[in-house]
């Protein structure tokens, strides 16, 4: 079941860049980068949490299940 990420949507509401998430949530450029086009497969709870409190948003929000 594909994983559609919701992480460029909540980028844009709180008006954070791509720089700025990856200073804040302390997670690798390239994680963020994949996660925030739809092009990673796995990733580890942690760096959900991390991106999430950098976020401030509650961690489901990041990502949902296509039913597809």
């Amino acid at each position: 079941m594909p994983i559609i990420s919701h992480l460029s949507q909540i980028m844009e509401e709180k008006g954070m860049t791509y720089e700025e998430l990856q200073y804040r949530s302390k997670v690798a450029p390239d994680t963020v980068a994949r996660a925030r086009d739809e092009r990673i497969a796995t990733c580890k709870l942690l760096t959900l949490e991390k991106l999430a409190d950098a976020l401030n948003v509650n961690i489901c929000r990041l990502f949902t299940h296509s039913k597809k």
